[in-house]
């Protein structure tokens, strides 16, 4: 068996069932290998889309991503997919053949390029470390949320692993080992320091108005962070990566920062105590800092040291993973049978209180605030004039007529620009693995990849993409491959016309806005040419073919093309525009 097969069949075997990718003569046989042996190979129409669909594939089903591409510019093609992976610690092994002979046209340094943007280079030198490598790899992405590339120098992929005899035995020994560590559940017993745990108890036990702030490495943990609030009084949000983590709760704000809806900013902005599990509290999170009053005590609890305290101060912090830690906090709040927080009172939003203190609940949990979530909650709750009309679409209009059509067992994926806050908030989501949303480094053009990663890793719900014309047409070549994969896929073109955050951003000033603006495309005929469905829609009226398409076969993807108003920016854009 050559070095290639090798690592092909080691994968496979510690659980790859998905590698996305574009072949070429560097990564043909390992590719190969890992289709002979029971992994799915997903074929993009570029080495980016295929980069982002293994990242979204990853985050959606919760398992190692795999993607495979060919040496030097087939990893440069991907480099903008695998900096979004790296910065979102998402656990993904990039295959990558390797010309080492500087003369060849293909050579660059590929250790370089990829620690550039975090990723982690390691590489396969001959087939006596073969194994054993691809074993390191994978097990470095899934245990460290690492994005890890495997450079596979084309002079080694040829060489031989003896995997057979007594050194084929103990490299089946290497694989079974990884298997077996794969097996297990990541970050059980990642529990902080005693004295921590009992001092974060001790904040806890002592506020009045906590607030929890649940993100990507919290969204294990619904239960163990729901039990803990419900003792402590504290009300429930996430950032934007986690959204649909606390759906169903009574007393969820929804997203914090700057996609939260009036009510979760006050709210959150008026807390004695705001706890971040597993959320980089980055100035989105935290609208550049303004949700955190000048008195709130700020806890931060993340299973990374590093990320501690790295964007704002923290009064205290907390090593370890967010569901051991909430359970260690549960018990340390337990002494001799009585719990350290049942002096408060926690109203059920049921219209009944637990414990002791009256009727008025405690804190921010009463009656009154129970009935004020369930009425302001959400954006589509938020009054507003519809400014549509003269052949556009309000997108608020338009994203709620979305949400109120589509069936609820959806999964949704963004791109980035002006209109995403109205898919981001106003299509609602069942879980915390329902919204795919791939913006750590906030490029615009990944949002049709997303949502093909994520349809891939949940076929059993409707995926959406949410795109806006810029991004749309930068991504253009992967509407081929929803067509070839069949997947049922929505796709919604947000279309002003116009690289929108940069005409909000600039325009106002008075600055020239010809490079990004552009003149009107037919997305729809663009859609029907790659084999989709099609609706255009400048009014509600026109959205009836989107119900049309529901009560059909839908045989093939829907794209809508919606022509939407322009004049303003979004408010999320204009909170975003404080920072800068």
């Amino acid at each position: 068996m050559i070095v290639a097969e090798a690592v092909g069949r080691t994968l496979a075997s510690l659980g790859a069932e998905a590698v996305f990718g574009v072949v070429g003569s560097g990564n043909f046989h390992v590719t190969n290998a890992l289709v002979e042996h029971g992994a799915r190979f997903v074929a993009a129409r570029h080495e980016g889309g295929a980069a982002t669909a293994a990242d979204a594939y990853a985050r959606t089903s919760g398992k190692v991503g795999i993607l495979s591409v060919h040496q030097g510019p087939g990893l440069t093609n991907a480099m903008t997919g695998v900096a979004e992976a790296a910065k979102s610690r998402t656990p993904l092994v990039v295959l990558a053949g390797e010309a080492t002979d500087a003369r060849s046209n293909f050579h660059i340094d590929q250790d370089a390029l990829v620690r550039a943007v975090g990723a982690v280079p390691m590489r396969v030198s001959s087939g006596t470390d073969a194994v054993e490598q691809t074993v390191n790899a994978f097990r470095t992405a899934r245990e460290d949320r690492r994005t890890v590339l495997l450079n596979l120098p084309l002079g080694a992929q040829t060489g031989v692993v003896p995997w057979r005899g007594p050194l084929g035995e103990f490299l089946d020994q290497i694989v079974s080992a990884g298997r077996a560590a794969a097996s297990v559940p990541l970050l059980q017993h990642a529990v902080p320091a005693a004295g921590d745990v009992e001092e974060l108890a001790g904040l806890l036990a002592a506020a009045r108005r906590p607030v929890f702030v649940a993100g990507r490495g919290a969204r294990h943990a619904r239960r163990e962070l729901e039990e803990l609030a419900g003792l402590t009084g504290a009300l429930l949000a996430t950032s934007a990566v986690a959204r649909g983590l606390f759906r169903g709760n009574p007393w969820e704000l929804d997203v914090s920062g700057g996609f939260a809806t009036p009510l979760a900013a006050e709210l959150i902005r008026g807390a004695d105590l705001v706890v971040g599990w597993g959320c980089a509290l980055n100035m989105w999170t935290t609208r550049h800092g303004t949700l955190i009053g000048p008195d709130t005590v700020l806890v931060q609890v993340d299973l990374d040291d590093a990320a501690i305290g790295l964007h704002r101060p923290v009064r205290l912090g907390l090593t370890g993973d967010t569901a051991a830690t909430a359970r260690a906090v549960i018990a340390a709040a337990t002494v001799s049978g009585k719990v350290a927080f049942s002096g408060k009172v926690a109203f059920s939003g049921e219209g009944t209180l637990s414990g002791e203190g009256g009727d008025e609940g405690y804190g921010y949990r009463s009656p009154e605030l129970a009935r004020r979530i369930a009425a302001q909650g959400r954006w589509r709750d938020v009054p507003y004039t519809d400014e549509g009309g003269g052949g556009r679409i309000d997108p608020r209009t338009l994203t709620i007529a979305l949400d109120d059509l589509l069936p609820a067992e959806r999964t949704v994926a963004v791109d980035s620009g002006n209109f995403m806050g109205y898919p981001s908030m106003f299509l609602d989501v069942p879980d915390e693995r329902a919204f795919c949303f791939t913006q750590a480094f906030q490029s615009v053009g990944l949002g049709l990849a997303t949502a093909i990663g994520a349809a891939v890793a949940r076929p059993d719900r409707l995926t959406v993409a949410a795109l806006g014309d810029g991004g749309a047409l930068m991504s253009a070549a992967e509407l081929e491959t929803v067509v070839r994969l069949g997947l049922p896929m929505v796709v919604v073109v947000y279309d002003d016309e116009a690289y929108g955050a940069e005409v909000h951003h600039f325009g106002p000033h008075g600055y020239p806005l010809d490079l990004v603006t552009f003149p009107p495309a037919d997305l729809a005929a663009i859609g029907r040419g790659y084999g989709f469905e099609t609706v255009t829609v400048t009014g509600r009226a026109d959205l009836s073919g989107v119900a049309r398409w529901l009560e059909g076969t839908r045989e093939r993807p829907l794209l809508v093309h919606a022509r939407v108003t322009r004049d303003r920016a979004s408010w999320w854009l204009e909170e975003a525009f404080k920072g800068h």
